[in-house]
């Protein structure tokens, strides 16, 4: 996700992206170095270096910091964000159990009732295009129980 405007909001200690269609905030406290009353953020700046994908700041004593995108959104609890990083571990989990199984592809391949082309793209770690219940008919297919426990945040 590329970031469209940064802005420092020293009044609420934060910083205020706009990525996509929404406007994320993260607090300074979640940052480093930490900006703090005597030493306010004076500079911040999408960075065309990091692909427009994070952006810096400097603060007043001259010490800078980066800021990814993935840290606003995990701090912001983005849904779309949280979705991928399911995907990413259970594609993670998927090969690694491939590997263990001591099944061929080809038999993966006829258990799931697919074609080649579409396991490799299951295994993809980059492709988020698949859906979770891909992923969890592989992983079954793989002799694996998967258990999503639901909890309350802790503090």
């Amino acid at each position: 996700m590329k970031i469209r405007t940064v802005e420092a909001n020293n009044r609420q200690k934060a910083f205020v992206v706009v990525a996509g269609r929404r406007t994320y905030r993260l607090p300074y406290a979640k940052v480093e170095p930490r900006p703090g009353p005597g030493d306010r953020v004076v500079e911040v700046s999408v960075d065309p270096e990091l692909g427009r994908e994070g952006f810096t700041f400097r603060l007043a004593s001259g010490r800078a910091g980066v800021v990814h995108i993935d840290q606003v959104l995990d701090y912001c609890q983005d849904p779309a964000y949280l979705r991928d990083l399911l995907l990413y571990k259970l594609t993670l989990e998927a090969r690694r159990r491939i590997d263990d199984a001591g099944l061929s592809r080809r038999e993966i391949v006829r258990r799931l009732g697919t074609s080649p082309a579409q396991l490799y793209r299951l295994l993809d770690q980059t492709n988020y295009r698949k859906s979770v219940d891909q992923l969890l008919s592989l992983l079954a297919v793989l002799d694996c129980d998967v258990d999503l426990i639901v909890r309350a945040k802790t503090a």
